[in-house]
């Protein structure tokens, strides 16, 4: 599972932004007699109209998070309509409309939204996943709920595995009024938030606020139930309407090398962290090496540094025991410990790990060795059931394939291999469902293939990040809603995300359009039944950064999350958290660097370059985000300087193109 990224590689100050001409250059420079083509003619039919597109952070976020909305609340552009409500209570609620685990995503997600940032093309990124957790926090301070659920619907959903994925679907379907029962097999509920990322990446106290949140919706939950043990799989179907599957893959791949199943101490990344976070595992082994080049990777090295070893251990103290299930460490039997070696091998070179940056950064920090270009060929035995070391050999990836080096097999001495190297679900109990490899099938609408009242979603469908399974959850509720009102389930949009709804925006506001009287019409400029020359295209359009005025943007450096530094020599036992959180001017200054593409910030450009003073701006007592700045075509010649100058691309010339 995937941890926190907070890229410390600066841009460079003196980067330029992209730039539509020389300088000299500019839309009408073969245009003799500019000043009479745009203040006396009117040659050309196209006048600006306003059109929504989805920002890029939002389309690459698998969540589907307003992102650009609650940096507009955090900016202080987009305002609470009660006075009184608090930025950050206003933010929670945007929210947590896509995402139930702010504060805990803020911390552990890669933040696939900072990549697809359009902004990385004038400085740097704007610090989203900061400012999410700053919010997550301040709500979890202020004890601030979820929203109530929906009227009762009289249907009843079951929910196997309480991860991200069976929280978040049971969240969404309480929110339309459907009962839910989570059964999870283990103690607590939080899977690989809970049980597959070390407690000081995700604080306990911050994920069982969350999670508790969720549950104080009414959601039944029965822990320490194994389908087809405790209940079997026909009984859940007779009990509810409808059943969806988020088991995740919490079975680890085995290497598939002589050697790798005979021995005991050779054991899987996600079995050590869940022997970890179970509280069963308190110290590791003095050689460690790992294999694996992810984010499971790095928290097991990180995990092992922290526990280091004991020089004196009965046999059936051995750490593969403990993650084996059978015994536990007393901890009293751990005070003394001592630091661990730990290594980590990698088949490819270092700079193609997909683990976050940072992530990489921290455990070597902490005393990790990392060795990429090299090969697991064979586990050496000691005795017929316990490895001594790991015969490996180099790489060459120059032609860009993997050339093993004749002559380059070498061992590297290991009291505990940990093999980090892949993930598979768990079917006891739910051998029908497994469509191969280890993983459930399911349609684009998370249906079950040939089951019509089952649903799957998150790692059990394809291994990915804690914010994918979220999204799985959200897009399933839907599924599952339609299936239980007898609906036909829908297409799903091409850009599947929370939009931005500018209808919503002027309810709350009492500036929604009146009735519609039904009598014939032309035009709706004057109208007040009609959102004048309003386009929205959130759906299918993501807006890219050729679309900005990027030159509207000065250089503004990044806020940063403080960082507690921990080296070597400190790393045994210590397990708080490393990065501090935004006070709450830093995620206030991150606000005001969101570009906010695809929507209007309310700049006035258009309105102070428009030579005709065709755009104005709305009375403000009419204002909303995405109204704020309408065209008295009147007066509009088409000379395209509005759409040239909007920072935003919420501009398009073409009335309707």
């Amino acid at each position: 599972m995937s941890n926190v990224q907070d890229n410390s590689q600066g841009a460079d100050p003196a980067a330029v932004t992209h730039r539509r001409f020389k300088d000299g250059e500019n839309i009408w420079t073969d245009w003799p007699d500019l000043s009479e083509k745009i203040f006396q003619q009117d040659t050309t039919y196209k006048c600006p109209t306003y059109v929504h597109r989805t920002a890029p952070c939002q389309g690459s976020c698998p969540s589907g998070h307003d992102i650009r909305g609650w940096l507009a609340i955090a900016r202080g552009m987009d305002k609470p309509a009660d006075k009184a409500t608090a930025w950050q209570e206003y933010a929670f609620a945007r929210m947590v409309e896509a995402n139930p685990f702010p504060a805990t995503m803020g911390r552990v997600c890669p933040a696939p939204c900072e990549d697809g940032c359009n902004r990385n093309e004038v400085d740097d990124f704007v610090g989203i996943n900061a400012v999410e957790q700053y919010v997550g926090d301040w709500a979890g301070e202020k004890l601030l709920g979820l929203p109530q659920p929906g009227a009762d619907t009289g249907r009843s959903v079951a929910v196997i595995g309480g991860g991200p994925a069976g929280l978040s679907v049971a969240y969404f379907l309480r929110r339309k009024g459907h009962a839910v029962t989570i059964y999870e097999a283990h103690a607590m509920l939080g899977g690989m938030m809970r049980y597959g990322i070390p407690g000081y990446r995700t604080p306990r106290d911050v994920l069982d606020r969350e999670i508790q949140r969720i549950v104080d919706m009414g959601v039944k939950v029965r822990t320490n139930t194994k389908i087809g043990v405790d209940i079997s799989l026909e009984q859940i179907d007779k009990d509810h309407d409808a059943v969806f599957v988020g088991i995740g893959a919490q079975s680890g791949t085995p290497i598939a090398i002589p050697g790798a199943r005979e021995a005991t101490n050779c054991i899987s990344g996600v079995a050590f962290l869940e022997a970890f976070n179970d509280g069963r595992l308190k110290h590791g082994a003095q050689k460690v090496l790992v294999i694996g080049g992810g984010d499971t990777a790095m928290d097991v090295a990180a995990v092992a540094r922290r526990l280091g070893h004991i020089t004196h251990s009965s046999e059936h103290d051995r750490p593969e025991y403990v993650v084996l299930g059978h015994t536990a460490h007393d901890v009293a039997t751990v005070a003394k410990r001592d630091g661990a070696d730990v290594k980590v091998i990698y088949r490819r070179p270092i700079e193609k790990m997909p683990a976050t940056e940072m992530e990489v950064k921290h455990v070597r920090e902490e005393g990790v060795e990392i060795l990429g270009s090299l090969v697991p060929i064979e586990v050496v035995m000691a005795t017929p059931d316990r490895a001594r070391a790991l015969k490996v050999a180099r790489a060459d990836w120059s032609s860009g394939k993997m050339v093993v080096i004749e002559g380059s097999e070498h061992e590297i001495e290991a009291d505990l291999i940990v093999a980090a190297i892949g993930q598979t679900g768990d079917f006891s109990g739910l051998e029908g469902m497994d469509a191969g490899r280890g993983l459930i099938a399911t349609d684009a609408l998370y249906r079950i293939k040939g089951k019509a009242k089952h649903f799957a979603g998150g790692d059990i469908l394809r291994p990915h990040l804690l914010t994918t399974a979220i999204g799985h959850g959200r897009i399933a509720a839907e599924s599952i809603d339609h299936y239980l009102s007898g609906k036909p389930l829908d297409k799903r949009p091409k850009v599947d995300v929370h939009q931005f709804n500018l209808l919503e925006e002027l309810q709350q506001r009492a500036l929604e359009p009146v009735p519609h009287d039904g009598a014939p019409t032309r035009g709706t400029d004057e109208a007040n039944f009609a959102i004048h020359n309003y386009d929205d295209r959130g759906a299918t359009h993501i807006v890219p950064h050729k679309a900005l005025f990027k030159g509207h943007f000065k250089y503004e450096p990044r806020e940063r999350r403080g960082e507690i530094e921990i080296g070597a020599d400190a790393v045994l036992g210590h397990f708080g958290e490393r990065i501090e959180g935004f006070t709450e001017a830093q995620a206030i200054a991150e606000g005001k660097r969101c570009m906010s593409c695809g929507l209007c910030f309310e700049c006035d450009n258009c309105v102070v370059f428009c030579p005709q003073t065709a755009v104005q701006r709305y009375p403000k007592k009419e204002r909303a985000v995405g109204h704020y700045v309408f065209t008295d075509y009147a007066k509009c010649i088409g000379c395209h300087i509005c759409a040239d100058v909007c920072p935003t691309g919420y501009i398009q010339m073409g009335l309707g193109e």
